[in-house]
């Protein structure tokens, strides 16, 4: 008996220590910072890239996910699916026994999380509020969906651009927006998206994205490259201190044959109101 409490030591302080290992946190990047004059290529060059592979309308993928606020610290294994504009579900597991604590849907007005460990189910609306509960990030769920998916949809058209720089092998356009501006920053050696920074009225950063470690995905006849890892940090005056979510997928298919995103509501759990809920309820 005393060598089993032993062995149950071992694998409790390896199971909390898991999400400490390896820790990822948002690398900083160099913007381009030397003015150009706007061409037809880069015009041309920024119209492809703000497409975003349209022709990609879902994804099934596993990815590890690490969670950075001012008051925590989180590392998660994930299976991610995406309909693309409509709907999404994560299957969250922690630990290093890989242990599922939530399962979360996502649609355009609501959001479900099934919160394992306590047996409730969490109901309320899909706000930014509610995502920053769940997830610790308030980017709205537009901008979340295109993120976890890796590509990111810019809907300013070409005549929004109002300026163009270079450096570091890098494209940097200032796109005028509806809430502010987005600096856009693009690879033209491989024709991707590597940066996006959000501005608002005051030329103050809400959300930044990063987008590395590319690969080559074949879909309905299209070949694109997708990242691998996503960077994401958000900054807001009502709430101080930056948010992280880094993410890095292990494996991944898109437009899947066959991609089941139905919640089927869990029986004999609690229900709670997510809007009154505290953050992070699956914890």
């Amino acid at each position: 008996m005393k060598g089993k409490g032993v062995l149950l030591w071992i694998l409790f302080l390896l199971v909390a220590g898991w999400g400490c290992a390896d820790f990822r946190t948002v690398g900083r990047v160099e913007l381009p910072a030397e003015q150009t004059a706007i061409t037809l290529e880069e015009v041309a060059l920024y119209r492809e890239v703000a497409e975003a592979s349209p022709f990609i309308s879902s994804m099934d993928g596993y990815a590890d996910i690490w969670i950075t606020t001012p008051k925590r610290k989180d590392r998660v294994f994930s299976n991610i699916r995406i309909n693309r504009g409509h709907e999404a579900r994560m299957i969250v597991s922690a630990g290093l026994l890989g242990w599922p604590v939530a399962d979360m849907f996502f649609s355009r007005d609501s959001l479900y999380v099934h919160d394992m460990l306590n047996n409730r189910l969490f109901l309320g609306s899909n706000n930014a509020r509610n995502l920053e509960k769940v997830l610790g990030m308030n980017s709205g769920y537009l901008l979340l969906s295109e993120s976890l998916l890796g590509l990111v949809k810019i809907s300013e058209p070409s005549s929004a651009i109002r300026s163009v720089k270079k450096g570091a092998g890098k494209l940097l356009f200032t796109i005028e927006s509806s809430t502010g501006s987005k600096e856009v920053v693009i690879d033209p050696s491989n024709r991707t998206l590597t940066a996006l920074l959000v501005k608002d009225r005051a030329g103050n950063t809400t959300v930044e994205m990063h987008f590395g470690e590319f690969e080559t995905c074949t879909v309905v006849g299209h070949s694109t490259l997708v990242p691998k890892k996503i960077e994401m940090l958000l900054y807001s005056s009502d709430n101080p201190g930056e948010h992280q979510l880094v993410i890095a997928y292990d494996e991944r298919v898109f437009n899947p044959e066959t991609l089941s995103l139905r919640f089927s509501r869990p029986k004999k759990t609690k229900v709670v109101n997510l809007d009154d809920a505290p953050l992070l309820p699956w914890k």
